[in-house]
């Protein structure tokens, strides 16, 4: 069917950036929207950032003004531009991506760590 591959996540100091990037891959027909999510140890899985075929964006309250969410239409891409990151953005970041259908796929998760 349809793959999700995130890459970009790893270690980082708090301050600093990191760039993630999730690829969709097999049977893709339309996309409605590709966004990500985060989830720490002991939490739920929240949204992070969204973006619409259209280009409209949404972001977590958490992270305006630090992330940015973009997308390559031609390469069925997502990224996830991540600055000023904080110990508390430190989880696994999921890829989803959701078919005009309303077929949801999700990435196996990237892990991002945030610390000194």
């Amino acid at each position: 069917q349809v793959q999700l591959v995130e890459s970009g996540g790893g270690l980082v100091q708090p301050g600093g950036s990191l760039r993630l990037s999730c690829a969709a891959s097999g049977s893709i027909s339309t996309i409605s929207k590709m966004g990500w999510f985060r989830q720490a140890p002991g939490l739920q899985r929240d949204l992070v950032a969204v973006i619409t075929s259209g280009g409209s964006t949404n972001y977590a309250d958490s992270v305006k003004g630090r992330f940015t969410i973009s997308r390559e239409s031609a390469k069925n891409t997502v990224n996830l531009q991540m600055n000023s990151l904080k110990p508390e953005d430190t989880a696994v970041y999921y890829c989803r991506v959701v078919m005009n259908s309303g077929l949801v796929y999700w990435g196996r998760g990237t892990q991002v760590t945030v610390s000194p």
